[in-house]
């Protein structure tokens, strides 16, 4: 609360240069930490330009990196590239050809993305027509693929998202997360600020794109979204859940595009997630043990997930009307709420 009244009172320089980064950077010191006040001070929002891309006529907008906002518009060109909305959307065929988008998409996504630092990082190639149909070739739609490299993935799941629409239309997705389930363990020793581990993000492997170097961000899963048809809608979006989000958002919005759910439909409806750190696909309990017996057949070693996986929020506004129609998962707490 102290720490909260100081920000308020001098804004964020109390934050980065005042006493509560004295705070932090003393606590981090203590425990060998190499931070500087000039790190703190140098600390700095980005402003980007989002990148787009289309699926069947909608437009799918994510961030670029350091974020993994290109996995999920990769994702999206390879299921547009099969008859989604032919298949039982609660299906294993419909499973599998997520799962197997997936592999290759995040497989895609361990090569090539992170933060460039001072260079920058083109993703045309990995998102160009030419790409997306070589890589959905490789998709057998019957049969399970081999893993592909991969590299260790620490495991996240506490993340907060929240979207809000006012009443002249200004959308805003944000998403937040600490990583781990209280991030590294540690809070300052006088105001008690919990520090984050996202620098479990970066690689060791030298030369990648995403190594480790000072003064460069680690790659990360988060992804506030949006969805639109310019002229007809605007829909601020989030799909919680760590290495889910990506998957989370290609289903979220087929579910929308190919199978014309609604909003909240489209979030509540059961959900899977090829993990390739692991190689187990892992689906909700509300698929039928039909479908677990039929993707074990096509390959996969499947397994239950032992709670919901993944927590989403969206809110859609009509451009023509600006009527909101909103949705909350009811995996995880959250409302979707007008005033």
């Amino acid at each position: 609360a102290e720490a909260l009244r100081l920000i308020a009172r001098e804004g964020a320089r109390a934050f980065y240069e005042g006493p509560v980064m004295e705070d932090i950077l003393d606590t981090l010191r203590a425990e060998g930490g190499l931070h500087t006040a000039e790190d703190f001070a140098r600390t700095e929002a980005t402003p980007v330009t989002p990148i787009r891309r289309a699926y069947r006529g909608h437009d799918l907008v994510e961030l670029p990196p350091n974020g993994q906002g290109a996995t999920a518009l990769l994702l999206s060109g390879l299921l547009e590239r099969f008859d989604i909305a032919s298949l039982d959307p609660n299906g294993a065929e419909r499973v599998h050809i997520e799962a197997e988008a997936t592999r290759l998409a995040y497989s895609a996504r361990n090569l090539f993305i992170g933060d460039p630092g001072e260079g920058a990082l083109n993703l045309d190639g990995m998102l160009s027509d030419a790409a997306i149909d070589e890589m959905a070739a490789q998709i057998d739609p019957t049969r399970a693929g081999q893993p592909l490299p991969r590299r260790p993935e620490a495991l996240h799941k506490d993340t907060v998202y929240i979207t809000v629409v006012d009443g002249e239309g200004l959308c805003v997705s944000l998403i937040y997360s600490l990583f781990w389930p209280y991030g590294s363990g540690f809070a300052s020793e006088r105001f008690g600020i919990p520090l984050h581990n996202r620098g479990a993000g970066f690689t060791l492997q030298e030369g990648h794109v995403n190594e480790l170097i000072g003064g460069k961000r680690p790659l990360h899963t988060l992804l506030p979204g949006f969805l639109e048809v310019p002229g007809q809608y605007a829909m601020p979006f989030g799909v919680m859940g760590g290495a889910y989000q990506a998957t989370g958002h290609s289903h979220f919005v087929s579910n929308l595009v190919d199978y014309g759910m609604d909003v909240q439909a489209a979030i509540d409806a059961p959900r899977s997630f090829l993990d390739i750190t692991t190689g187990k696909l892992e689906i909700e309990s509300t698929f039928d043990e039909s479908v677990a017996a039929k993707l074990a057949e096509m390959g996969h070693d499947v397994t239950r997930a032992a709670i919901g996986m993944g927590g989403a929020q969206a809110i859609r506004r009509d451009a023509a009307t600006g009527l909101l129609t909103g949705g909350s998962d009811p995996r995880k707490d959250g409302l979707a709420l007008g005033i």
